[in-house]
């Protein structure tokens, strides 16, 4: 099997050795068992989040196809919901809104798996999966055992958390989720373009189930709903991160660079405004890849696009941007046996 057959943006090459993982005890015992034999491990969910190189991946590919939902729900203290790695996000977000579960309403359509969102604190339109996660059970790898990690101590971040640092110690197994009972109600809708689509002011709440139906809207009009014929979801997302700088270098990019102050006192910008104005409009495109029609800041394979271009093209907009604003634009995905930095 070629990994571009498990990935959205449907490159990469062959796995040396695949195994697909359904229960969480399969799941310990493939990686386990790779560790103990000196073999590479890549674990595979949603592939959402993944550039693999042409070549492949000379180790052991993991499948994570766990399932399964528990809860336990209380009057004053909300509901406490366990959710297994391997479960699809976006039919979650679906499952917790049908529920009435608060706060991920916002997070509609994001695609991957459960267990990825916290190694990414996935984050859109306000909020991020950090405001309701509880607990991480994980496979420690290096102590060889399971462990439970709590909220505090996963280190979140913006696009952050433990696992982005201490990168390939952890398996995560399930995520536990605290949710407040909203009675049909969202949480209070903090993200401008969202608001004005729903036409409430921000800060004030809408029903759940419009408010995932605005951010379906606004995702796949940015072509960020997976969609088999149409290659503007053929990608990874969004491709970078939105740069985070100090004031300095933010009153260097102008007055019309979109700002916004961080507590700590830096200020994040944009990193699509920043793509566009270095002269790289939508549907720029270089060989079989290119940049969305829709949304510059996602990289697209437009039917037959490899991965070496596609980390050709990364390179090029990301040179460009810093030679013209002195910033350096961060890549979001994972890459496997790829770099970008040269």
């Amino acid at each position: 099997m070629n990994l571009s057959q498990v990935t959205t943006l449907r490159m990469g090459g062959p796995a040396k050795k695949i195994v697909e993982a359904t229960t969480e005890g399969g799941l310990i015992e493939a990686v386990r068992s790779a560790d103990l034999a000196g073999e590479p491990v890549l674990l595979v969910a949603g592939g959402s989040n993944l550039v693999v190189a042409d070549e492949g991946f000379d180790g052991t590919v993991v499948l994570v196809r766990t399932g399964g939902i528990t809860e336990s729900v209380d009057e004053c203290s909300g509901a406490l919901v366990t959710v297994a790695a391997g479960e699809n996000w976006d039919d979650f977000v679906a499952y917790a809104i049908s529920r009435d579960w608060a706060q991920i309403e916002a997070l509609s359509g994001i695609p991957g798996a459960v267990g990825s969102t916290p190694i990414q604190n996935v984050g859109a339109y306000g909020q991020q999966v950090s405001d309701t996660i509880a607990a991480v059970r994980a496979w420690d790898r290096e102590e060889d055992r399971v462990t439970t990690l709590m909220a505090a101590d996963l280190e979140f971040g913006y696009r952050s958390s433990l696992f982005k640092t201490q990168p390939g110690r952890y398996v995560v197994l399930t995520v536990q989720f605290q949710f407040p009972l909203a009675a049909g109600l969202s949480a209070p809708v903090r993200y401008a373009e969202l608001a004005r689509i729903l036409g409430i002011a921000e800060g004030e709440r809408a029903e759940l189930a419009a408010v995932r139906q605005a951010v379906l809207g606004l995702r796949a009009a940015k072509g960020m709903v997976l969609d088999s014929l149409d290659h503007d979801t053929w990608s990874a997302g969004s491709f970078f991160t939105n740069p985070i700088i100090s004031e300095a270098a933010a009153e260097a990019l102008g007055e019309s660079a979109p700002k916004f102050l961080q507590p700590d006192g830096t200020v994040k910008t944009s990193a699509a405004w920043l793509i566009e104005q270095s002269g790289f409009a939508r549907g720029y495109q270089r060989g079989g890849v290119g940049l969305s029609t829709k949304h510059t800041l996602a990289l697209t394979n437009r039917g037959a696009g490899t991965a070496t271009e596609l980390i050709d093209l990364a390179r090029e907009v990301r040179d460009e941007v810093e030679k013209r604003f002195s910033v350096r634009l961060v890549n979001e995905p994972v890459f496997v046996g790829l770099e970008l930095s040269r």
